[in-house]
């Protein structure tokens, strides 16, 4: 029987997240093709944050085995508050450390390089041949597949792509069942699921910084395999599923796919994939979408308004359209190829507001846009920087809304335009892209976020990720809104509704319901119920302020909401 250790250092890609509460394709279809092969193998799952923390047995587990797996890579660097993404040092050092198990590296850190962070080139692959006994960039799954049916390195094809979704299917399925061994299943595990690979503008090369076109030819998954690997997750009990592995989710079984750059949406389609999807899992918390292109909307008007009814129709609130609009700029478009202009992105914008804005039963938006920069692009100057900040204060001036802003420096990488000319066009303009940042976290973020959760919005099925003073708690979605909580009896995993009371650049300021005016501080009463009201409510005298609808309705229990 062989034993097997999986190691993931958790990944993010222009279209896959899996750093915790995010379980991505990785881990699950790497252990489906272990158990196609062979049923009874042993597969021990350790994320890297677990690897750390219980450091003496993933070590001695992995001393016991006969092969470890190591897969990961981020390619779009972020900021994650559910896990640290593996770094550099223990890339090289963990295999170093144990004698007895076969070594492989997999993943996007090895088909295109590692990213330690926007603005820096991606460390190669070629890097990590000395420390492992295989380093593949084919797809991991059939990497592995090829070695358990083979038991040799030397016959594994490391450079396998997957052409069609036989196998992942299968593997995608049987492979379900290691989220049995992940640290957030029970509380806020999210499915990360693929419904097709690479991006439709392939076809034109896509944009010059982006993976995603670099895979070739749109390949789709049928809705009905799609449901099936959402029913064997549903029923090991996950509770989050976002639809967010494509470039393009409104591109779906879309008109013109392979022929053209921007296909016409098929909303029929799209509702037959909801569908099938909110039948696997009628239940589910969260269902969510991810990458939407804002030209398949702005050029595909009618149909993408429809499209995007069908989505709101099937999902849960909170959803999240991520719009790649990168650079507001027309030369810095036209140099690296983005395919979208600011005109029709914010035109995109309005039409999502118009289908999405209305507040949900959770107290989010039922769907909101996402606007995505990336600065230290050819073509940028100082100019650029004018034109992106005009563009969000359109939409400001509009009094449209969007959940966030995602703002982050070009990394280089092998086998994109963007590697041959590195990163001394954000060198160059550091200054520019400091000032950016500083001055849409400290305007923009801070308008837009009162905005989409204005003070005395209730946040339902929030899960506490931290306690402390203050504590940390989140929603399940795509990008769940940070809520910072005043109250010292709040538990790990503890599920609460928060009453907004503030916010900040990115983030919300509130307290659990129902209320205990005990562990509130007579300021952050004042903030809930005006002046007068929570000086007699400290106070102790109830008689006025159970007078109050606003004061019996927060303090009645969850259940009654």
């Amino acid at each position: 029987m062989t034993k097997v250790v999986l190691l993931d250092g958790y990944n993010d890609e222009p279209a896959g997240l899996g750093v915790p509460p995010y379980i991505d394709i990785y881990p699950r279809y790497i252990a489906g093709a272990i158990w196609s092969v062979e049923k009874t193998a042993t597969i021990h799952y350790f994320t890297i944050d677990e690897a750390r923390r219980l450091k003496e047995k993933f070590f001695s587990t992995v001393e016991k085995s006969d092969l470890l797996v190591v897969f990961g890579g981020i390619t779009v660097p972020g900021k994650y508050l559910g896990g640290t993404p593996i770094t550099l040092e223990e890339i090289l050092r963990i295999p170093r450390q144990v004698t007895r198990p076969k070594k492989i590296l997999l993943g996007p850190l090895v088909r295109f390089g590692f990213g330690k962070s926007g603005g820096e080139r991606a460390v190669p692959r070629e890097e990590f041949l000395d420390a492992y006994d295989l380093v593949a960039p084919g797809d991991p799954w059939l990497v592995i597949y090829d070695y358990m049916r083979e038991k040799s390195l030397e016959k594994v094809d490391k450079y396998a792509i997957s052409r069609d979704y036989t196998l992942v299917n299968q593997f995608a399925v049987r492979g379900a069942r290691i989220v049995l061994q992940h640290p957030n299943l029970g509380y806020n595990l999210t499915a990360e699921i693929e419904t097709y690979r690479s991006c439709p503008r392939w076809v034109t090369g896509g944009c010059s910084f982006c993976i995603e076109p670099r895979f070739g030819r749109v390949v789709f998954r049928e809705p009905r395999d799609i449901a099936l690997e959402v029913r064997a997750l549903y029923e090991l009990g996950v509770k989050g599923f976002r639809l967010g592995r494509q470039a393009d989710f409104l591109a779906y079984k879309g008109r013109g796919v392979n022929e053209v750059e921007f296909p016409e949406p098929d909303p029929e389609k799209i509702e037959e994939l909801m569908r099938h999807v909110r039948l696997a899992a009628p239940d589910a918390e969260m269902l969510h979408i991810d990458n939407v292109n804002p030209a398949t909307i702005y050029l595909h008007k009618e149909k993408a308004k429809e499209a995007l009814r069908k989505i709101v129709k099937y999902h849960t609130p909170g959803d999240v359209a991520a719009f790649g609009l990168e650079s507001a700029d027309p030369d810095v478009a036209k140099a690296n190829n983005l395919g979208n202009d600011a005109e029709g992105v914010i035109e995109a914008v309005r039409l999502v507001n118009e289908v999405g804005k209305n507040r949900g039963w959770n107290g989010s938006p039922e769907l909101l846009p996402g606007i995505n920069f990336v600065l230290g692009l050819p073509g940028e100057t100082a100019k650029t920087f004018r034109l992106n900040k005009e563009f969000l204060l359109r939409i400001l001036e509009e009094n449209l809304l969007v959940r966030r802003v995602n703002i982050r420096e070009v990394l280089p990488l092998p086998g994109t335009p963007m590697w041959s000319i590195g990163t001394r066009i954000a060198e160059k303009n550091k200054k520019y892209i400091k000032a950016f940042k500083k001055w849409v976290r400290e305007h923009f973020d801070q308008e837009m976020i009162r905005r989409v959760y204005p003070s005395k919005t209730i946040i339902r099925n929030c899960y506490v990720e931290r306690v402390g003073n203050p504590s940390v708690a989140r929603p399940l979605g795509s990008y769940p809104i940070t809520v910072f909580l005043e109250g010292s009896s709040l538990k790990q995993w503890e599920k609460v509704d928060c009453l907004v009371i503030g916010a900040k650049a990115r983030s919300l300021v509130g307290v659990p319901l129902p209320i205990n005016p005990r562990e509130l501080s007579l300021g952050t009463m004042k903030k809930i119920f005006g002046n007068k009201l929570a000086v007699s409510i400290k106070a102790g005298k109830l008689e006025e302020a159970e007078k109050d609808p606003f004061y019996k309705y927060v303090l009645r229990k969850r259940e009654q909401f």
